[in-house]
């Protein structure tokens, strides 16, 4: 199926986000945690890769074995880090050989130390550059893209971020997926800007259940997503880890209920390579 068809009409798109582990350990309880999220019959499952491209070769590993295990559409992400125009169409060459369906599409982070992004000579700066690349020379692969609720962190201006996100999808992104969030009301904020700017393919928002107040402090502090303080509070007073685990699932909950109640298309989580913490928000909206 076609990424863009995973959004058609009667349907809803369910998407879960990998990363590769360090260690063999960490590689079996990701396909046990990955047997688990299957039985949500996902439309796909995605896999990162580390900083730089560093596990790119693990990424396709990862990607190829959910395949061949589980027979669902996979994705693998693919940013423009210290990688020349013939390094990426290199990965891929290897990604379509690999059995991969489609590519997140992404510029990426500036590396290890660094504020601003430069490409490496013979390289792209922009991701609307690498969704031309595949659109032109891999039109076999779709291609999913990023957008932003609270505005990417280096935009000039919510308008500017908007009208890159616009031209990525011009040069032919088939579906965005937007940045973790934890107030909805951004959420539906951006889709009223992004749809009064033309931009028709589906919008699909990102949910990362949290498990943790220190985890998602750090996590929300580097990808710019502001975290409520009435929800840091509920944290803060829930103690322990069991009882932060808790307010994460029931916060998340009614995000996830809303958003869906609300028309969005589909769900794509962040699951941090653990089920249990998804798996019991879509059991609890399933139960509502």
């Amino acid at each position: 199926m076609s990424l863009a068809a995973t959004y058609g009409a009667g349907k809803f798109g369910l998407s879960f986000e990998l990363y590769p582990p360090k260690t063999r350990q960490g590689e079996v309880a990701l396909f046990r945690h990955v047997k688990e999220l299957v039985a949500c019959q996902p439309s796909f499952i995605t896999c990162t890769y580390g900083a730089g491209g560093s596990t790119r070769t693990q990424t396709l590993e990862i990607i190829a074995q959910v395949k061949n295990k589980f027979h669902l559409p996979v994705a693998s992400h693919l940013t423009c880090v210290d990688s020349t125009v013939d390094q990426l169409r290199d990965y891929l060459t290897l990604a379509q050989q690999a059995g991969v369906d489609y590519i997140v599409a992404l510029r990426g982070d500036p590396p290890s130390g660094e504020t601003v992004f430069q490409p490496p000579a013979g390289g792209l700066r922009h991701a609307n550059e690498l969704v031309a690349l595949i659109k032109a020379e891999f039109p076999g692969l779709g291609i999913a893209v990023a957008g932003y609720p609270e505005t990417h962190r280096e935009a000039l201006s919510p308008a500017a971020d908007l009208q890159n996100l616009k031209h990525k999808v011009d040069m032919g992104a088939d579906v965005v997926i937007t940045q973790l969030f934890y107030n909805n009301d951004d959420f539906f904020r951006f889709r009223d800007r992004y749809e009064a700017a033309g931009i028709r393919v589906p919008l699909v928002p990102g949910i990362l259940p949290v498990n943790n107040l220190s985890q998602i402090q750090r996590i929300s502090s580097m990808c710019g997503a502001t975290l409520p303080p009435t929800f840091v509070d509920q944290l803060s007073a829930s103690g322990d880890p069991d009882g932060q685990y808790q307010v994460g699932i029931e916060f998340a909950t009614r995000q996830v209920r809303q958003l869906v109640q609300r028309g969005v298309p589909g769900i794509h989580f962040y699951v941090l390579n653990k089920s249990q913490s998804t798996l019991a928000v879509l059991q609890a909206v399933a139960q509502l």
